[in-house]
């Protein structure tokens, strides 16, 4: 459905309790290789993709002049028209994050960082409510000299929403801004309503995603104001389908936000985990799968070692081949205790592998959580391993004792393995610090289907 614009459309700006401007970068990776080469990614043909790989592999990005011909902006190589010639850029991760930072820093000299939120490696969200009589714009106007600051000092071109709320913001920017001329959008409640309640895909709405829209077609809503139209007949009906997120729905129907910079600032999560995943370039054997199990929890061990983190639990989920069309094996394990010791982990998340997996099909994604993470100095639940060390201090016993001891005691032979463990770790990390990830590795990551020692200069699994 083709979306209204509203360049002319007059706002009262005045009446806005806060103004927020969302800036986006215009196909920042394509663009960051044009820029590179002296070349304009508005007429440049370009894709970034790496060519190592097959042509199913889907492009980081497509330039806007290649957009412009109808190249989606996640194509995959194969599906970008054979007739079409254009410039291939292998990816770099490491200057599409060194320019991120120099872009971050043309904000940094008109915003405070705590007037901005940092949503993606190309997009941001900017409260300006505190700057606009300062530099003596309004709210659209502020975005326009932004945008022409980026594109001045670094090349980049951008697009831009602007609101009273960062949702509205956001949507100006999704679906409004592509389609006017100087790529800025501006909404607010009203203009939200007249413009967009029609508008189809409800997908082009910031946080709903396939699963929600086709929940929502069941009961034959397919735009907003169907959403609107329901909670004012029947909102029960919403709260009984989404549960609170019909909550969040329900206020993005009407255009309204609640959520404020600051709020975003002053929040911290109460639930922390950390998490690696894994897409291979082919279909391993279930034996190559559990070997890549184990490297990424070696990986995490160390990571968390580094962090001075430790977990009880850790969960894995294993996907196999997509010709196979099964669903993936979910499963997780506790240790007892809160550790990062590889010499702990690493047995029982491959004993996990082995038990939740069909050894008959090949794997072809895997995904490794440790959940729950704390601080190694946090208050933790005393163990046996504890207890052993407060009565070694009681006893006054000389660590050669304390040696002869553990020979014949398995608890303190366990303490003696956890300690040297923990005193390994954090020399390898130290090394690896120093050197480079490549100076100490294991033997496994030598194996034919190994990927660590790849992955060690690979950003985001993608070449720096």
């Amino acid at each position: 459905m083709n979306t209204k614009v509203n360049t002319d459309r007059k706002f009262n700006y005045e009446s806005w309790e806060h103004a927020y401007v969302c800036i986006d970068l215009k196909s920042f990776y394509a663009s960051v290789e044009c820029v590179e080469r002296g070349l304009d990614p508005m007429t440049t043909d370009l894709v970034v993709a790496d060519p190592s790989r097959s042509d199913r592999t889907i492009c980081l990005a497509v330039s806007p002049s290649l957009k412009a011909k109808g190249v989606s902006g996640r194509a995959r190589v194969f599906e970008i028209p054979k007739s079409f010639e254009y410039i291939m850029a292998t990816p770099r991760m490491h200057l599409y994050m060194e320019y991120a930072a120099e872009i971050y820093k043309v904000y940094l000299d008109y915003i405070a960082p705590e007037d901005m939120h940092v949503y993606s490696i190309d997009e941001v969200f900017l409260d300006v409510t505190a700057y606009l009589g300062r530099y003596g714009l309004d709210p659209k106007q502020m975005a326009e000299f932004l945008m022409g600051e980026v594109y001045e000092r670094i090349g980049v071109r951008a697009t831009a929403g602007v609101g009273p709320n960062m949702y509205l913001t956001k949507i100006a920017m999704d679906i409004i801004a592509k389609h006017a001329d100087d790529f800025i959008g501006v909404l607010d409640e009203e203009a939200y309503q007249e413009l967009l309640w029609d508008h189809e895909p409800i997908t082009d709405f910031w946080r709903i995603g396939r699963g929600t829209a086709a929940r929502l077609a069941k009961i034959g809503i397919t735009n907003m104001r169907g959403i609107a139209e329901l909670a004012a007949r029947d909102e029960d009906l919403l709260y009984r389908m989404f549960g609170i997120d019909a909550e969040l729905l329900i206020d993005h129907a009407y255009g309204i936000e609640p959520t404020r910079m600051s709020d975003i600032k002053g929040y911290k999560n109460k639930s922390h985990s950390l998490s690696r995943g894994q897409v291979l370039m082919r279909d391993y054997t279930n034996d190559e799968g559990r070997l890549i199990v184990k490297e990424m929890t070696e990986q995490l061990c160390h990571e968390m070692s580094g962090l001075g983190k430790v977990s009880a639990n850790v969960s894995i989920a294993v996907g196999y081949s997509n010709a196979l069309k099964v669903p993936m094996s979910h499963g997780s394990v506790n240790f007892g205790m809160l550790t990062n010791a590889a010499s702990i982990v690493i047995p029982a998340v491959a004993d996990l592998y082995d038990k939740i997996t069909d050894h008959e099909y090949p794997v072809r994604r895997i995904f490794v959580n440790f959940n729950d993470i704390k601080s190694d100095s946090e208050d933790k639940q005393m163990t046996i391993f504890d207890l052993t060390d407060a009565e070694d201090e009681e006893e006054g016993m000389t660590k050669g004792q304390m040696r002869r001891e553990a020979m014949n005691d398995p608890v303190r032979e366990t303490q003696a393995i956890l300690k040297r463990d923990a005193a390994l770790q954090e020399a390898v990390n130290s090394i690896r610090n120093k050197y480079g990830k490549d100076a100490m590795f294991r033997g496994m990551d030598l194996e034919e289907a190994a990927t660590t020692r790849e992955r060690n200069h690979q950003v985001g699994g993608h070449k720096e």
